[in-house]
């Protein structure tokens, strides 16, 4: 496997080097891995919206964002949960400026999603929907939705619009029609909102049958082959 370069800022640092993220002692809040031809390859952020650093979304969502290093992207994991933030607090600063007045971990992160050129965000299903967690990152992008729907001027440069895309994992323990509708409709809104085409996703119902995901290598191989193809896109169209 080739070499992978952990970089860390302040609580957990983890793992990658084996089929899910491995938490260690140590100070970091986000923690990135890039392959040796970082700079010139596209940038890849793969969002973990579960709690859990080893669990089934965490091992899905290891190997797609192995299929997008290994097709030739960049990657950097941002586990959601290890972030501090606050939720929106509606103040409306963002109405006119670029970014949020609440002075936390996300002034890190508008940044990265700006630059970013592919998305893979893996969640399970909590409550029909994703966790509270997720939501409260996912709402504090306020700064993307006033800029592009308020003022007419999104923070994505209309060149990059085209070429941004993303990919969906979500997981469910239950196995119902129709679990999927609500994370799905809250991740292509926010999609639509930071500018990021919506071009996959793998859907997984029935967990609580199957419990442990490494059981269903097929699930594991699926994540990686749409990881994989999501970069060979993003490597393409830059």
């Amino acid at each position: 496997m080739s070499k992978i370069y952990i970089s860390c800022v302040s609580t957990t640092v983890y793992d990658f080097i084996g089929p899910s993220f491995r938490a260690f002692p140590a100070y970091a809040k986000l923690y990135w891995f890039f392959s040796p031809n970082a700079g010139m390859a596209p940038k890849v952020i793969g969002l973990l919206g579960s709690p859990l650093p080893e669990g089934n979304t965490a091992q899905l969502l290891a190997r797609a964002v192995q299929g997008a290093r290994d097709a030739g992207c960049t990657v950097e994991l941002v586990p959601v949960t290890s972030l501090d933030f606050q939720s929106c607090q509606e103040m409306f600063f963002c109405r006119d400026h670029e970014t949020c007045i609440l002075d936390d971990d996300m002034q890190q992160i508008y940044p990265k999603f700006i630059d970013m050129d592919g998305l893979i965000l893996a969640s399970p299903v909590m409550t029909m929907g994703i966790p509270g967690t997720l939501k409260s990152f996912i709402d504090r992008f306020q700064v993307f939705f006033m800029a592009k729907y308020h003022r007419k001027q999104s923070l994505i440069s209309p060149d990059r619009k085209e070429m941004r895309a993303g990919l969906f994992i979500c997981i469910s323990g239950m196995d119902i029609p129709e679990v999927f509708v609500g994370a799905k409709l809250t991740i292509r809104a926010f999609f639509d909102i930071i500018d990021c085409q919506y071009r996959d996703e793998l859907l997984v119902n029935g967990m609580d049958g199957i419990l442990d995901i490494t059981t269903r290598p097929e699930l594991l191989d699926a994540a990686y082959k749409k990881g994989f193809a999501l970069g060979k896109s993003l490597v393409a169209s830059g």
